[in-house]
């Protein structure tokens, strides 16, 4: 591979599964076997892999210098990963998570006992499958270690010693900085922790929860990204570390509003972070102003105008006008260009079709190219 990230053209991670995958996926919820008498996990792995080779060639295709495997193993975007760790478990309720007109499947992540990473933690084998298939950098998403806390209600949170936040968010860190080196050990060089709670956190409702559980939405913030910067201090030096922030992707809906400043100093200046990838699709993201606090130097900010919840293409004109106005608060040449947000945070995912989500990718390429000269410039 002759490009390694950061690039100037990306995208977050999940895209739209195939009808074949969503099929596997219900015959192994309603029988646990294949028409053949197979076992559908077995079944279920044989069509992802396909399904993978297919969107490995697609987002090749298009242009970009780094793929994914596009989440097509995961149900979640973040509960697959977290109901894998030691200590984490999840279970299934009566009601979920609220969005924005819709409610989330009522999955629950629980923590019985205190949190670690497990050698054998199935991503791992997702992501050599992805990198033996790539013919350019691969890259594989995880949710970022807010997710851990953020997401689990106070009273799912059972060892007494987590009683103690900052014993919590202790254990979190190092269950991170293993799987951190644990997929460096399997061959990643470009590892993205989706984060996206910094920016709920900006939300006011979301920070009038957290008052309200008795907890400061502002020491949050810190605390989150001092769980970041720990869980990748120390990091190899040819490991790039992405970050993704965003409002909510389920269904083309939302959970969160808000402008960035109160989380962008600590995002940019205390979680050691290389690239972020940030919503900026629509006025729920704020101005661009907070990226004045990105320091001068190697870090990447990708900001996502193009938006990954309705089919509408953006125009090139439009967009090159919006980095113009980036440009006012960061050097162009710390900023690229990214998708707001993946195709399909869930497995349900967004109201777009395959076409027009890669109509969204070359759109991502061209832009690049048009205001950088390429793509790995």
């Amino acid at each position: 591979m002759a490009a390694t990230a950061p690039f100037r053209a990306d995208h977050v991670g999940s895209l739209l599964r195939p009808n074949k995958v969503h099929k596997a996926r219900i015959r192994l919820h309603a029988d646990k076997l294949g028409p053949d008498g197979f076992s559908t996990c077995d079944e279920l792995q044989v069509i992802e892999d396909e399904a993978i080779r297919e969107a490995v060639r697609m987002q090749e295709s298009v242009g970009l210098k780094t793929v994914t495997d596009g989440e097509f193993r995961r149900s979640f975007w973040h509960f697959d990963f977290m109901g894998a760790l030691t200590g984490l478990e999840l279970e299934e309720r009566n009601v979920g998570v609220q969005f924005h007109g819709l409610k989330l499947r009522p999955i629950f992540p629980t923590i019985k006992s205190r949190i670690d990473f497990p050698d054998d933690h199935p991503m791992l084998g997702h992501f050599r499958y992805l990198a033996s298939i790539a013919r350019v950098q691969p890259k594989i998403s995880i949710p970022g270690p807010s997710a851990c806390h953020f997401r689990t209600a106070p009273a799912d949170i059972h060892p007494p010693e987590y009683a103690d936040l900052e014993v919590l968010f202790a254990d979190i860190a190092r269950a991170y900085r293993k799987a951190v080196r644990a997929f460096y050990d399997a061959g990643c060089r470009y590892l993205q922790l989706d984060d996206i709670f910094f920016a709920y956190l900006c939300d006011p409702k979301h920070r009038e929860e957290k008052k309200a559980q008795g907890v400061d939405p502002d020491w949050l913030i810190t605390q989150y990204a001092k769980m970041m910067h720990d869980a990748i201090d120390g990091r190899p030096d040819d490991l790039v570390i992405a970050m993704h922030l965003c409002r909510g992707n389920y269904k083309s809906t939302w959970a969160a509003d808000g402008a960035y400043d109160p989380a962008a100093d600590a995002v940019f200046n205390q979680t050691g972070v290389d690239v972020y990838f940030m919503e900026y699709d629509t006025e729920r993201a704020g101005g661009l102003e907070p990226l004045r606090l990105l320091p001068k130097g190697k870090q990447r900010v990708m900001p996502g105008f193009i938006t990954t919840k309705t089919p509408e293409l953006e125009s090139l004109d439009d967009l090159r006008k919006r980095f113009d106005e980036a440009s006012r608060y960061a050097d162009l040449d710390q900023l690229g260009i990214a998708p707001q947000c993946g195709f399909a945070s869930t497995e349900e995912g967004n109201s777009l079709t395959p076409d027009q989500q890669k109509k969204k990718l070359e759109l991502v390429v061209r832009t690049a190219e048009a205001i950088w000269g390429g793509v790995d410039t």
